[in-house]
């Protein structure tokens, strides 16, 4: 959560109330923020105190001090959500976006605040929000960049190009001397504030800079503005420019800008359109666009989620304090109409704004109610109940509990196996980082094998077990796959024969009240039975089987697992130099 430090008189004069520091913590509260701390006490003469406020990562309008005020005095019913307006209605100035920006950042957004008020305390606000959105919402520029200038020293319409680093030759911000490119990128390597931008752009054979009609140089994002268009103290006119990579969050970020500071324009809430062409797309758009979102929520859902028992208008007040306007639909039943302004970039679902009706009414407010459901009993899945009672059958047996990772190698999986990947079972990764995470495991046996590859200089024999899921493509399921519950053990040895691990199954099939089928064709109870497995070529020749089950008497068995003496070639592909026996079943057999 981003940490906002504000003028602790300034946010009190603005909210039009002095509060104690206890008062106004009890307030962040009831709206969903937190006072961190209050530096009153620390500061030495001269020092203005700060309060020192944690906004939720997804509030961009918080991120400055008339954020804040402005959520809290609509939250306390002091003011009205501010309406913005477009003036003039049709831009009078353009940026032209050249197909050139294609290679690098080829979006962009602006806006232009006219007859601005600035004093030190503002501008620093300015400056900071600018700080705060790069930081969060921007992610470190690098999908986003911000440009504030003195649109007075500028000449419009304006380009947005991309230009080989030796054309771009301007004064950067704060400096004296002229640089291209290239200079500039040598200049800031090791400014500790610019050096960790630099290389979003340094490699590209073409950098992207805002031009003016002049061919002067406003900014080079998104590492630094030029001097020549440097915003002061008596700037009046500020010109806004937002490019990025991701067009979405470049509007979102200038309508963050221009809503907070369009206050202190000369009408306030009064901003200047620009006209946004785009050239390699033949796009024409105007910026901002103020015009509010629409959505919808379920009454029944807000009131069932909340607790209460509200008509439309009612939750419609609720909601009004966090900035949204809503009515009861006039077309649909148990509907409510929101209007969300541009401040709110965070509502994209109903239950956003259930959440603030919530907060509205007050956390505190909610009446205390038993659950009417006992689903809500927290409760062990009954697969787990299977797995406990599995992992408890093996400890006894002396077999010690492993738990390998459920991502492996594709070689692991199949090729060390002795099996063949078709492309029917097992889901791999699209961008693995490393060879030895490239599908999700299709059976348990490789890591149980890499556990004793990794102790093999243990006391033999080793034996050792797990109770975990496998992944299995399905493409009837809306997933395309699922996770099986799959319990399996081996045993390591100088030798290592087929009636230890068909021990341990009995010893398993025994807990679970599964008898032996001596003639599974002719006994048709529950039970389990083993045959001869030809084809797998894990095990040893004439030392694999398939194992299979019936749950219920007169029911078709199913094939469940496989126990055989593992191939010499598996143990060496897995660097064992001992015999080997497994098995594995699903254990979601016997739910």
């Amino acid at each position: 959560m981003p940490t906002i430090s504000v003028d602790k008189e300034d946010l009190f004069k603005l909210l039009g109330q002095t509060y104690t520091t206890e008062e106004f913590d009890e307030l962040c509260f009831e709206f969903g923020i937190e006072l961190d701390e209050d530096t009153t006490e620390e500061c030495e003469n001269g020092e203005r105190p700060q309060l020192k406020i944690e906004i939720p990562a997804n509030r961009y309008d918080m991120l400055c001090i008339e954020g804040i005020a402005q959520a809290l005095n609509e939250f306390l019913g002091r003011s009205e959500p501010p309406k913005f307006t477009l003036e003039p209605a049709t831009p009078q100035i353009t940026l032209t976006i050249k197909e050139s920006t294609k290679a690098i950042r080829q979006y962009a957004a602006s806006a232009v605040l006219r007859n601005i008020e600035f004093d030190e305390r503002k501008y620093n606000s300015f400056i900071e929000l600018q700080d705060k959105l790069h930081t969060n919402l921007c992610r470190n520029r690098t999908l986003v960049a911000i440009g504030t200038h003195d649109l007075d020293t500028l000449t419009p319409p304006f380009t947005y190009e991309a230009l080989p680093p030796s054309e771009i030759k301007f004064v950067p911000l704060n400096q004296t001397k002229e640089m291209d490119g290239h200079q500039l990128m040598e200049f800031y390597e090791k400014d500790k504030h610019l050096g960790k931008y630099l290389h979003i752009i340094r490699d590209s054979p073409v950098f992207p800079v805002i031009l003016d009609s002049n061919r002067t140089v406003g900014s080079l994002p998104p590492i630094i503005n030029s001097n020549h268009s440097k915003i002061t103290l008596n700037t009046k006119n500020v010109f806004i420019d937002i490019t990025g990579t991701d067009k979405t969050k470049t509007e979102i970020v200038l309508n963050q800008i221009v809503a907070m500071f369009s206050r202190y324009s000369k009408v306030p809430f009064q901003i200047e359109p620009v006209q946004i062409i785009s050239e390699f797309n033949n796009e024409s758009r105007v910026c901002p666009n103020i015009t509010p979102r629409k959505a919808e929520a379920e009454i029944s859902y807000i009131n069932s989620c909340v607790g209460l028992d509200y008509s439309g208008e009612q939750i419609a007040e609720l909601l009004k304090k966090m900035s949204l306007s809503a009515a009861p639909s006039k077309t649909k039943e148990d509907i409510i109409d929101v209007e969300i302004p541009i401040t709110r970039s965070d509502i994209l679902h109903q239950c956003d704004i259930m959440e603030d009706a919530a907060i509205a009414f007050g956390y505190n407010n909610l009446v205390k109610t038993k659950p009417k459901s006992d689903s809500v009993v927290a409760a062990p899945l009954p697969i787990n109940k299977v797995a406990d009672i599995l992992r408890l059958a093996s400890s006894q047996s002396g077999y010690s509990e492993v738990l390998p990772l459920t991502l492996c190698s594709h070689d692991e999986n199949f090729k060390y196996l002795r099996t063949v990947d078709d492309n029917t079972k097992a889901v791999k990764l699209e961008n693995p980082k490393t060879v030895e995470y490239q599908v999700v495991r299709t059976t348990l046996v490789p890591g149980l094998l890499k556990t004793v590859k990794e102790n093999r200089k243990h006391s033999l024999p080793i034996r050792v077990f797990e109770a975990g899921d496998i992944v299995l493509k399905n493409p009837e399921l809306e997933r395309k796959a699922y996770n099986q519950r799959n319990w399996s053990a081996v045993y390591v040895g100088k030798t290592s024969g087929f009636e230890y691990v068909q021990g341990l199954l009995g010893k398993i099939m025994q807990t679970m009240r599964t008898p032996w089928l001596e003639n599974p064709k002719t006994d048709d109870r529950r039970g389990y039975w083993i045959e001869e497995d030809k084809e797998n070529p894990t095990f040893f020749p004439g030392r694999g089987a398939k194992i299979f089950f019936r749950a219920v008497q007169g029911e078709e068995a199913k094939e469940i697992g496989s126990i055989g003496v593992l191939h010499p070639e598996v143990m060496q592909n897995f660097e064992i130099p001992y015999a080997g026996s497994s098995v594995e079943i699903n254990a979601e057999v016997f739910l």
